[in-house]
């Protein structure tokens, strides 16, 4: 299957602040991984007084770096994506050493209440302490001196994902910072319950109705062509549904026998993951009446043609 053209060219530079554009600067957590690729990237913006988006794990030599970066400068802000365990937890250590405000769309949820006997698969991933200080809904901006940051509701991801998009100032425009829902390096794991298809699509064509110039996700290297790259991954999930159907109409009727069709030239470490983006897919095609199943679309559903 076509790929959206992805670029997994990215030098992490554990610890360093690195400037990416005007009053930006990354640093890296070195905390690697096959969902994380090189490490979670924090992002502080502004000059002398400054946000900090997605403050990261609670690791100690991050924590450290990111103090230094931030020596003599006010935090006002600290704005968290998504409350996911490499995103979130170091915000209240953050947040206790500078005085700064959190702000994210809200606490830790899933996007669907789960069903009698789910066990959520990624429950341990989830920062369940987080609980955010403003609660910014889409649209909504937060300032600081110099800088000003308008919230772009993303779920898919998972329920309060969201995206920041720099206000316009001087020659950086178009600036977004996308977390986990577009990075240039893989496409965004959409696992139920935490995370919905149908979200995910519907907040990617909310994107493809902007025009960005630059995204600068939550891994990996920034995104150079936000709208061909959006458009890459719709066509990619749209693909991908398509062979969940083509294998369905085919007589595959469980998901572990569409992974392996599916996901044969895949890492097996991998299928796990893989039959939960499958699950994410089948949630919506049962919710469109493509798919059918006996009651909710689940890991061991067995489904037929709509």
């Amino acid at each position: 299957m076509a790929d959206p053209g992805f670029d997994r060219t990215f030098a992490p530079c554990y610890g360093t602040p690195v400037p990416v554009a005007a009053q930006v600067q990354r640093i890296t957590v070195n905390n690697p991984s096959p969902f994380t690729f090189h490490g979670t990237n924090s992002y502080i913006v502004g000059d002398r007084s400054v946000c900090v988006i997605d403050p990261g794990p609670d690791d100690e030599a991050h924590f450290q770096a990111l103090m230094e970066a931030l020596r003599g400068r006010e935090v006002t802000h600290i704005a968290v994506s998504h409350t996911h365990r490499d995103h979130s937890p170091l915000a209240a250590r953050l947040k206790a050493a500078t005085g700064a405000l959190t702000v994210a769309e809200g606490p830790h949820r899933p996007s669907r209440p789960l069903h009698d006997g789910e066990v959520n698969p990624f429950a341990e991933s989830a920062d369940m302490e987080f609980s955010p200080d403003i609660r910014l809904g889409h649209g909504a901006r937060v300032e600081g001196d110099g800088w000003a940051l308008t919230a772009l509701s993303t779920p898919g991801h998972c329920a309060n994902h969201t995206a920041f998009a720099l206000d316009d100032s001087g020659d950086e425009h178009g600036v977004v910072f996308s977390a986990d829902h577009v990075m240039a390096w893989a496409t965004s794991i959409v696992a139920p319950p935490d995370g919905a298809m149908a979200d995910y699509m519907a907040s990617l064509e909310m994107l493809l109705g902007r025009e960005d110039r630059i995204y600068f996700p939550g891994h990996g290297g920034p995104v150079t062509d936000p709208l061909a790259f959006c458009r890459g991954l719709r066509t990619h999930r749209r693909m991908r549904e398509r062979a969940i159907l083509e294998r369905i109409r085919a007589g595959d009727r469980t998901i572990p026998v569409m992974v392996e069709a599916i996901y044969r030239d895949t890492d097996r470490r991998l299928h796990g993951a893989a039959a939960l983006s499958v699950l994410a897919h089948l949630e919506d095609l049962v919710a469109r009446g493509d798919v059918t199943t006996e009651g909710a679309a689940r890991l061991a559903g067995v489904y037929l043609p709509g």
